[in-house]
């Protein structure tokens, strides 16, 4: 005679048993990231608490895309049609639609290092580096979130600027170029800002230093003519003027005009790198 089949053990008794294993996990700490992937993973976070920010209000989105507009349709409609100044064979509208992308994204990044000190007013700031967080991912975070929000602002220029007829190229992966050179621009400006902000520590004397340094960034640029029709001292300051290389770059990747793209990237890339290492010293002076 067979032997009868075991008794299947009891619902509860297999409720226990899940019961117990979720129990252990949440007894059991997450197993830590590799040190490589700290920094990166942490630098996300930030740039992604920045970018939260603007649903709650995006109030500044559309208020500063009336500039660039108005730089385009007044300015560079105006210039286009006196043709007072020499681009070659470049309609002077497509000559400026890369220098004022360039110009928007400098002006939301300038200022980043406002939101720092508020932050530090309200007593964000000194929570978050009190974190395990290391501060050159908490600034590269920001500057990054910067740059995103330059890109829109681009977004916003492109389509005006084809919209009024300039002849810009839509390769994808000279649009992705254009991608990293205004992110690679804003990470420098708003770790600038951030930097001067370490250095006056209050909301009215960085408004005065950004104000006083924004136009003659963008003047001392060419942004808005050639280098060739510069005076020579003017020359010399749109040469270590990191906006140069990034209006030079924007201009090969979107006109086709002739660029030095390689050099405009490693200056792009050197001068983001230098200025994460000087916010990142000096946001402690903010805390303290």
């Amino acid at each position: 005679m067979s032997a009868a089949p075991a008794a299947p053990p009891p619902a509860s008794a297999d409720a226990t048993a899940l019961s117990d294993q979720h129990f252990a996990l949440l007894l059991t700490p997450p197993r830590p990231r590799a040190g490589w992937r700290v920094i990166p993973a942490r630098t996300w976070a930030m740039c992604a608490v920045e970018l939260q920010k603007l649903r709650h209000d995006r109030t500044e989105l559309y208020t500063r895309a009336v500039q660039p507009a108005l730089w385009l349709l007044i300015f560079g409609e105006t210039f286009t049609r006196i043709r007072a100044i020499p681009t070659g064979n470049v309609p002077y509208l497509d000559y400026l639609a890369p220098g004022i992308i360039a110009q928007s994204a400098m002006f939301i990044a300038i200022f980043y290092g406002i939101m720092i000190i508020w932050e530090r007013d309200s007593g964000v700031l000194t929570k978050l580096l009190v974190t395990p967080t290391p501060r050159a991912a908490l600034v590269t975070g920001k500057a990054f979130a910067a740059g995103l929000k330059a890109l829109i602002q681009a977004v916003v220029v492109i389509a005006l600027a084809a919209v009024l007829g300039v002849a810009l190229s839509w390769n994808p992966l000279k649009l992705l170029g254009v991608v990293v050179v205004v992110l690679l621009g804003s990470a420098f400006f708003s770790c600038l800002s951030m930097s001067i902000a370490g250095i006056v520590l209050t909301r009215d004397r960085l408004m005065g230093i950004g104000q006083a340094i924004t136009m003659p960034l963008f003047f001392g640029s060419n942004a808005l003519y050639p280098v060739a029709v510069m005076p020579g001292w003017l020359k010399a300051v749109s040469m270590v003027n990191p906006l140069s290389y990034e209006v030079d770059a924007l201009r090969g990747l979107l006109i086709g005009t002739p660029a030095h793209l390689a050099v405009d990237f490693a200056v792009l890339t050197f001068a983001a790198l230098l200025g994460i290492a000087a916010a990142a010293s000096l946001l402690g002076r903010l805390a303290r």
